[in-house]
Formats: C-alpha cells, structure tokens, sequence
C-alpha cells in the first residue's frame, strides 16, 4: 500500500497510446491495493472538460499563445481541485498529459519561447512536478496512422509539427532523466505494458 500520494503522467505524441498505457496502470495499481485517481489534460472536471472541448473543437484560428494559455488555465484548475487534494489523501494520481506537454506541443511545436513556458508551468502548478513521467515515444508515421481519419484540432496540425512534438519529447528526457523515462511505443500494447510494469515497479520499490 501506498505511504504517500504520488504524481505520475503519461505522455507522448499523439497516437503513442498512452492513454491506453495510463488505463492499464491505473487497473494494475488497483488489484495491487493501491488508491488511485485518473485524470488528464485538458479536461479533468467540470471548467476543464469546458476548456478542452474549446482546445480540440474550436473551428476558428488559435493564435499559440492563446493556446498555451488555455492549456495552463485547464492546468492551474486540475491541480487544484484534484491532483493536490487526491495526493494529500495518500493517492496515486495518474495524469494523461501534463507540464511537458506544453513544452513539446506550444514549445517546440509552435515555436513558443520554452524558458517563458516553463515559468508559466510553474506559475500554473505552484511548482508541482510529477513525481514519475513516461514518455511514450512513436515514429511520427505510425503515430499518424493510429490517430486515423477522424482528428481533432491538434491531431490535424501536420506531420512536420508532430514530428517537432516528438523531438521536443527526446530533448525534455534528456533534460530529466530522473523523472523522465522513454517507453519504445512502437511495440504491441502488451509489450509496452511490460515495458512500463517494470519501470513502475522499481520506482514503488
């Protein structure tokens, strides 16, 4: 059982699946007898859920900057209101998407000033970090071809711009190594589980 509540996030271009992975983490944490609590970004809870359908569905152009914004405001929202209370109370929180996301997507995507990103993060967290981060990392081709036909705003960007996200992603786990752990997301689904157990188990351990 847990002593203390922790942070770990899962994060990845899109179509790395690591939505998939954050499930099946939370599922084997739970017959494990841990206490968890799954939320993403952007969209946790109520203003969130507000705040993502204008990210992924708005029709009209988004200038980067606003982009970022919006992100941080869902950010600021889901720290509050859930990832600090839960963490308090002894949980595991596992978050899709977090503060490195801004960095590879809003920084090295669209070309944002990172060093002014990371000051925002941190405005927006109360210096928070997760505690755990997997990165799960994709070509950029299959990734598209997993994201399939139907895309949001963001999946619709461009395969030079994913390709940038997915550079931006390397460089923040080479930055991190620590906190950062790059999962080979190429592989099955199975095998990619097996792959993030293990780096799981040791950090618990």
């Amino acid at each position: 059982m847990a002593k203390k509540g922790y942070f770990i996030t899962f994060e990845g271009a899109d179509g790395c699946g690591k939505t998939t992975q954050s499930k099946l983490v939370q599922k084997y944490l739970e017959d494990r007898g841990y206490n968890t609590v799954w939320t993403r970004e952007p969209g946790s809870i109520g203003l969130g859920q507000k705040i993502r359908e204008l990210l992924l569905h708005y029709d009209g152009d988004v200038a980067p900057r606003c982009e970022a914004f919006l992100f941080l405001a869902d950010r600021s929202q889901n720290i509050e209101n859930l990832v600090k209370p839960a963490i308090q109370q002894g949980k595991i929180v596992i978050c899709d998407r977090h503060t490195d996301s801004t960095i590879a997507y809003q920084g090295y995507g669209r070309g944002e000033n990172i060093e002014q990103l990371e000051y925002l993060n941190n405005l927006a967290t109360g210096g928070m970090k997760p505690d755990l981060t997997f990165v799960f990392d994709v070509s950029t081709d299959i990734a598209m071809t997993r994201v399939g036909k139907e895309k949001d705003r963001m999946e619709s960007a461009g395969i030079e711009f994913h390709k940038k996200v997915r550079n931006g992603y390397l460089e923040i786990a080479k930055q991190e190594t620590d906190r950062v752990k790059v999962i080979n997301a190429n592989n099955s689904i199975e095998q990619v589980f097996e792959d993030t157990k293990r780096i799981l188990d040791e950090f618990l351990n």
